[in-house]
Parts: C-alpha cells; structure tokens; sequence
C-alpha cells in the first residue's frame, strides 16, 4: 500500500507577501507623514493608501509610533534592510578614502543625497514634536543616531592626522551641518541644485576641517 508522503510546508511565498504588504505600508505612512504631517495621519488613512486594513497594519507594527519608528528606519537608509546606517557600502567608501579632502567631497556628495531623501519626513516629525510625544522622541532619536555615526567618522578622520582642528569639533560641525536645514534653505527655497550644494559643502568642510597640503622645499 502507498503512503501519501506529505512535502513540507514551503513559507517563502507567504514571507515574501508579508514583506511586500510591510513595505506598501511603509511607504503609504511616509508619503502622508510627508504630505499631511505625522499628526494629521491616521492609522486608518495609511490602511486606505497601502490597500490593506487597519486590523493588518495593527498587527505587523502594533501601532502608530511604532509605524513612525519603522517607517523612519526605511527612510533613513533608503530601504528596509537591517544594515547599521554607517556600516552601508556607500558609507564604507567613504570611510575608506585616505584623502581627507576627497573624502569631504564624497561625505558630501552623500549627505546632499541623503537629504533630499530624509529632510522632508524630518521636517514632518518636527512639525508635529511640540504637540504628539511620540514625535519628539522620533526627533531626538534621529538627532541621537545621527551624532553617532558622525562620531564615528569624526574619530577616523582624526585617525588619517590631516585634520586642523580637534575631533570634538570636526564631530560637531559637520553634525550641525547635516540635519537637513541647511540643504532645504538653499536648494528648496534658494534653488541651488543639489550638485551646487554638495560642491559647495564639501569645500566648506575642506576649508574648515582639513590642513593645508605640505609644499616641498625648493
């Protein structure tokens, strides 16, 4: 007699649904965060826009804060991988050029990048920080992970012995530089393009934090 051998049960298909939904929902609540304020957004107005039900978006991210937090994480490094912000390739280069001057310039290119992706979710949680305590902690968590990446750069750019001012202050410079603020008053408002922005930045962290080339003798 023959048994009916039962195969096993093969997950991967319902994992890669539930990533997907996961991902509709994350870029439903950024672009109303962006659009309407986090505030204004609901749970059920993200559930409309990523064609799900609430009850679903309630059961992966449980709820609204959580969702901000998440939906930050993807905005932050651009997609939903679970890689350390400078740990990602791009970051990596960066931190791997022995030219301290080059590497501004590339610092640079990549922040200006970065903040025409983040700065418009940043400005909407700021937005909504004086009122929804959820967001101001969002605020000062994106303002945390932000200092400790730029620690770490700092620190290695101390390492390379070409820099002409302290550690503690290259940190803290290119830090008040990077939130967003200064991106979106010259490219949005003033309209420089974002390559005039990065070329113009880069020299700025060049002139400020790096040491003059040696000149050989004679």
């Amino acid at each position: 007699m023959n048994e009916s051998v039962k195969r096993p049960y093969d997950a991967t298909r319902r994992r890669a649904q539930a990533r997907e939904t996961q991902r509709a929902i994350l870029r439903a609540a950024h672009d109303l965060f962006v659009e309407q304020g986090y505030g204004r957004t609901t749970i059920a107005q993200v559930a409309e826009r990523a064609g799900v039900s609430s009850e679903t978006i309630y059961a992966t991210f449980k709820n609204k804060p959580t969702l901000l937090h998440r939906t930050w994480d993807v905005t932050v490094g651009g997609d939903d991988e679970e890689v350390v912000f400078h740990e990602r390739p791009e970051v990596m280069a960066i931190r791997a050029e022995p030219d301290l001057a080059a590497r501004f310039m590339m610092h640079a290119r990549f922040s200006t990048a970065t903040a025409r992706r983040m700065t418009p979710f940043v400005r909407s949680v700021l937005g909504a920080a004086a009122s929804e305590a959820s967001a101001a902690q969002m605020a000062a968590e994106m303002d945390g992970q932000r200092l400790a990446g730029l620690t770490v750069m700092a620190r290695e750019a101390a390492a390379t012995g070409q820099l002409k001012v302290t550690e503690e202050e290259c940190r803290d410079l290119i830090w008040a530089m990077t939130d967003g603020h200064l991106w979106h008053q010259l490219v949005v408002e003033r309209g420089w393009s974002d390559e005039q922005y990065a070329d113009w930045l880069g020299r700025t962290w060049v002139n400020l934090l790096v040491q003059d080339p040696v000149q050989p003798r004679g």
